[in-house]
């Protein structure tokens, strides 16, 4: 049975390592597997570790990015390092409005709107808006190319955005990558930006899990949450490089069509299928 409940954990650690970096929204894919791939464990423990796992995620970016966002790096010169600092100083910036909305009112959004209803509304809504704002960006030019020139006002905006992605279905790095592009990023300074942003914002929320599990764990436990946290790092590894990579050559409409399709799956199956 315990060999079953670690095979769960690594599919789940594949779909976290997955959609946690390509706009397609984790949650949609955690609702369709969590009706297929039911842990073997307390409801607490499956709440947790579905959060937990995605600091496999988030150390992938630090992992990818270690020499870009280390302030201290030997190999930087003074301005490198005042670029570094300024650049976590945005990503703080933008941080806020999530924290502030998200803090005292994560448990309340998800009760509201943790419906399947919601998630694939949001599914197809967001791929929507991929395919029209690409559609609009074809004839634009960007207005901000790389990191160094993003502005306090425009990392501000960006967090704005980011509080959309409380409403499950949205996807964190689709309303911040969409917000981003919409107020004139490209591509790729939106895709990384997106992921320096998700550092703080899951840290604390796997934080606040663990708070609320609390630290005492079977040695069963331990090992699945390890399991699924590993999976997640090594295929948040392969997802980031191949995301920075497509979008050289390609624009996001590819995942606003996955979105839509994936919303009437969802939609399709509770609809048919669900009690």
């Amino acid at each position: 049975m315990q060999l079953i409940e670690f095979f769960k954990a690594v599919i789940i650690g594949i779909i976290q390592g997955i959609t946690e970096w390509l706009p397609v929204s984790s949650t949609g894919h955690m609702i369709l597997a969590n009706e297929f791939i039911h842990l073997n464990m307390t409801p607490a423990f499956r709440g947790m570790f579905f959060v937990v796992i995605q600091l496999g995620s988030i150390l992938a970016v630090v992992v990818l990015y270690f020499h870009k966002l280390n302030p201290f790096s030997p190999r930087k010169s003074a301005v490198q390092k005042r670029e570094t600092l300024s650049l976590w100083s945005k990503v703080i910036v933008a941080s806020v409005p999530a924290a502030v909305v998200g803090i005292p009112l994560n448990d309340k959004i998800e009760e509201l709107f943790g419906g399947y209803q919601v998630v694939t509304a949001a599914l197809i809504v967001y791929g929507i808006l991929f395919i029209v704002l690409e559609n609009r960006n074809a004839k634009r030019a960007p207005r901000v190319r790389s990191l160094e020139e993003l502005s306090y006002k425009t990392a501000f905006a960006i967090g704005m955005f980011q509080v959309l992605s409380l409403i499950p279905g949205t996807s964190r790095s689709g309303s911040t990558i969409l917000g981003a592009m919409l107020i004139g990023l490209s591509r790729g300074v939106a895709a990384e930006f997106s992921f320096f942003l998700a550092i703080p914002a899951m840290f604390g929320a796997s934080a606040i899990k663990l708070l609320k599990f609390g630290f005492s764990y079977t040695s069963t436990e331990i090992m699945i949450l390890l399991t699924g946290t590993i999976v997640a790092f090594v295929v948040s590894v392969l997802a980031i490089k191949f995301l920075m990579s497509y979008i050289r050559r390609h624009d996001f409409k590819a995942f606003g069509w996955y979105r839509i399709i994936l919303g009437v799956v969802v939609l399709s199956y509770f609809l048919i299928f669900a009690k």
